[in-house]
Order: structure tokens, then C-alpha cells, then sequence
């Protein structure tokens, strides 16, 4: 136990976090999501699970860490909804809050297609997967710097 970190992350995550340096992507998706054959893509080749975890606590507990690139327009991307690009599905809603809270402002999030964000994703650093079964719940979150 370590005082004063969320015990949600875990040391495997704690590692992924720390080794990222400005501009990486951190993945976190959903139990939908082809976790495993993207992690073997990114940077790192790791896969972090987090089974049983809703999105916007993990993202939450990540988030009491982790610094979000204020240089880059688009620091938090989502994948669009196939059927509905303008939806927003309560997943994001609740997960962007969950940044804005930890950034103290609004994130506007840039949308991918889902193509476009399996592309970025195996771009990334290392991938989290959340056990959340909520579907759009894939994000690719920019690390920043500590001033």
C-alpha cells in the first residue's frame, strides 16, 4: 500500500504512467474493445486490466496523476458512434466530466471513426481496458507535461 494513491492503481498501471512521456496516447476502452491485439501495437506492448471497473473510476483514479497535454487542440479523443457520429453516449459524457473535474475546465473531446481510432490506438503507449460493457466507451487520453 502506498499513502496517498488511489488503490485502483495498481503497479503495473503506476509503471505505464510513469514511463509515458509528453505526447504519448494512454488507450483506456472498454470490455468491448480488441484489447490484447492493439496492446501488442503500441509502444509499450502492455495491457493493463482493470476487470469490474466502470470507466469514470478509473479514469478518475488516472487522472489524480496523470498531466493532460495542454498543447496539443484534441488532448482527449473518443470514437464516434458507428450508427450516430453527433451522439454522445452517456459513457463519454461521464468520463469527460471526470477529466474536466481533474483539469478544472471543459474538454471538448476530438471524434474519431472507429477505423480512425483502432489506427490511433495502436499508435499509442500501452492500452488500459476497463470491465465496463458500456458500448463508445474508448478514449485516447494525450499526456502532458508538469510545470
Amino acid at each position: 500500500m502506498l499513502k496517498s494513491i488511489d488503490p485502483i492503481l495498481t503497479p503495473d498501471l503506476l509503471w505505464l504512467l510513469a514511463s509515458m512521456g509528453h505526447g504519448d496516447d494512454l488507450v483506456v476502452v472498454d470490455a468491448n474493445f480488441p484489447a490484447t491485439h492493439i496492446a501488442r501495437t503500441t509502444s509499450s506492448q502492455r495491457l493493463i486490466q482493470l476487470p469490474g471497473m466502470t470507466m469514470e473510476t478509473a479514469v478518475r483514479a488516472i487522472m489524480t496523476l496523470y498531466p493532460l497535454d495542454d498543447f496539443d487542440p484534441d488532448p482527449v479523443r473518443v470514437m464516434m458512434p458507428v450508427d450516430d457520429p453527433d451522439r454522445v453516449p452517456d459513457i463519454q459524457r461521464a468520463v469527460l466530466a471526470e477529466i474536466a473535474g481533474a483539469v478544472g475546465r471543459p474538454v471538448t473531446p476530438g471524434k474519431l471513426s472507429r477505423p480512425d481510432f483502432y489506427r490511433a490506438a495502436a499508435g499509442g503507449f500501452g492500452v488500459v481496458q476497463v470491465g465496463d460493457a458500456r458500448g463508445y466507451g474508448c478514449f485516447l487520453i494525450r499526456k502532458g507535461v508538469i510545470f
